[in-house]
């Protein structure tokens, strides 16, 4: 099946015998170039005076038709082959990436996560402290610490004839334990009390180093003068008067607070600043003597 189209080289009127005649910005290209190609032939070339050049040439419809389609097919199945070509290729560009970036997180945590130090010594109770402070204080003689609180320094000297109380302040003081607790008692001229906190913190610490009691150790010829460091008694019931470990008070009354001897036991003095003591003495407190500004432990350490 063939047919004659008149094509103008430019824009111009259609010859008006010829129904086929198409104008050329109507009409694509690629159209007359696939209808050479396939066999289209230009049968006349009219360049008539006052008119448009025009070729007239003859194809073969249904060769030109498959032709085209067959360009089609061919461009289309270039088109999806080349889709997956890159889609193959990011993928293989998006793997390593990933494997990168997992190993990289993997090797970040491994960095972060930090051990936590073993524990050495057993969580001690009221069954095992005695015997652990029976060893401990022979493996650890320091006897001097230094208190740095809010209103100063204080350096106190604990008692080597009171062995476990030494030994259970050496211990805790070694575990940062004093850290950041308070002086929640305090009473001009009679006493100031420290190593409790209304602190979450303090509660986790004392749950973490657990919960025991040490028998009081009164019959070592001390008496509560000016200074001496001594341990209150639990507030659990305790009719024997045990101590409680985590806690001390500073004797301030001068002339000392006889009337406690042979109920708690005396376990250090202080060294130096008994001024501070007074400072802390002399703060202003609530119904129950707790300071109505918290006055904190800063840390305490060993000097020797």
């Amino acid at each position: 099946m063939t047919t004659k189209l008149v094509w103008p080289l430019r824009s111009g009127k259609n010859s008006a015998n010829t129904p086929a005649s198409l104008a050329l910005d109507t009409f694509p290209l690629w159209f007359l170039r696939s209808s050479l190609r396939s066999g289209g032939t230009i049968l006349k070339c009219d360049a008539s005076a006052g008119s448009s050049i025009f070729f007239i040439f003859e194809i073969d419809l249904i060769k030109t038709s498959k032709f085209i389609y067959m360009r089609i097919a061919i461009l289309f199945s270039c088109l999806i082959l080349f889709l997956n070509c890159e889609d193959r290729k990011s993928k293989k560009n998006d793997m390593p990436e990933q494997e990168t970036v997992s190993k990289k997180a993997e090797k970040s945590r491994k960095k972060t996560v930090k051990k936590l130090p073993e524990r050495t010594f057993p969580e001690l109770t009221e069954k095992n402290a005695m015997e652990f402070f029976l060893h401990y204080e022979k493996e650890n003689k320091e006897n001097k610490v230094r208190m740095t609180t809010d209103f100063g320094i204080i350096d106190i000297l604990l008692f080597d004839e009171t062995k476990f109380h030494r030994a259970n302040f050496i211990f805790l003081t070694k575990q940062n334990y004093f850290k950041d607790t308070q002086f929640y008692r305090v009473i001009d001229n009679f006493m100031i009390q420290a190593g409790n906190s209304d602190d979450r913190k303090t509660a986790r610490k004392r749950r973490k180093i657990g919960k025991y009691l040490l028998p009081k150790d009164t019959k070592r010829g001390f008496t509560h003068e000016r200074g001496v460091i001594s341990m209150p008694s639990s507030e659990i019931d305790n009719p024997h008067k045990l101590a409680s470990p985590y806690e001390f008070f500073i004797v301030q009354q001068r002339g000392g607070a006889h009337f406690l001897d042979g109920d708690y036991t005396i376990f250090g003095k202080v060294i130096n600043g008994m001024d501070v003591v007074d400072k802390i003495a002399a703060v202003e407190t609530d119904e129950a003597d707790w300071p109505l500004k918290n006055i904190y432990i800063r840390n305490v350490e060993i000097i020797e």
